[in-house]
């Protein structure tokens, strides 16, 4: 049996993790001030050089910001900043996360319909390649959590529109981390759903094969829409 090794987390990433909890359960809201380092430092028994870690950290996510001469505070999630990862975008109200979604199912339903028009042999080789991988990752979260987003970039890059491939890109970091808490949930759910998971995408790449369009775009919307309920599902049962 092959044991993955398990990673132990820094001290600063306990840090930004427990603060990250905080802002997420209310303890600190938008326009609370933090303490300072010094005071966070002896609050969390680590040094200073952690605690400038993590707020450093919490800073790239824009979940805090630094205003000179007055101190550290807690930002207002801008939902229109699509650099926001969407591993931080639970913090939002639940309609941001929607909204989210529903940008997904916007490119990705009409870029399988495009791709089922225009897709060359080459492409319909990156898809093949991508759902090969899957395959391979059923078991490994993460070899799966990258295939499945390179299927989905392969059917957008089907649709040889460089306008929607750009746009594909833009959101692919939030894509990946919507996938990586799918996925985590389906493993905790029957071993058939990850397994189906991978059906899906077997069903939407022989719609683009056969150039069915109005196929490709039902089976996309059919799969981001079971997508869509998973998190439903798991962000109203916390």
């Amino acid at each position: 049996m092959e044991i993955k090794q398990i990673k132990t987390k820094k001290i600063y990433e306990e840090v930004a993790e427990a603060i990250f909890q905080m802002i997420k359960s209310g303890a600190l809201k938008p326009g609370d001030k933090l303490d300072s380092v010094q005071q966070l430092a002896e609050k969390f028994q680590v040094g200073r050089a952690a605690i400038r870690e993590a707020l450093t950290a919490l800073k790239a996510m824009g979940l805090i910001e630094l205003k000179q001469g007055e101190g550290t505070y807690v930002r207002e999630f801008d939902p229109t900043v699509l650099t926001f990862p969407l591993s931080v975008a639970v913090l939002m109200n639940k309609e941001d996360i929607w909204h989210l979604l529903e940008v997904r199912k916007l490119l990705e339903v009409g870029a399988a319909s495009l791709a089922a028009e225009k897709r060359t042999d080459d492409d319909l080789t990156a898809m093949e390649q991508a759902l090969h991988e899957m395959q391979k990752g059923i078991g490994n979260n993460e070899l799966g959590e990258k295939a499945d987003l390179a299927f989905h970039m392969a059917v957008a890059a089907a649709s040889h529109n460089p306008i929607l491939v750009s746009l594909m890109n833009s959101v692919s970091e939030m894509m990946i981390e919507t996938m990586r808490e799918t996925r985590r949930i389906w493993l905790f759910s029957k071993q058939t759903t990850t397994e189906k998971l991978l059906e899906e995408h077997i069903k939407i790449f022989n719609a683009i094969k056969e150039k069915n369009a109005a196929a490709a775009q039902e089976r996309m919307l059919q799969h981001l829409t079971n997508v869509e309920n998973v998190l439903h599902k798991y962000i109203y049962s916390r």
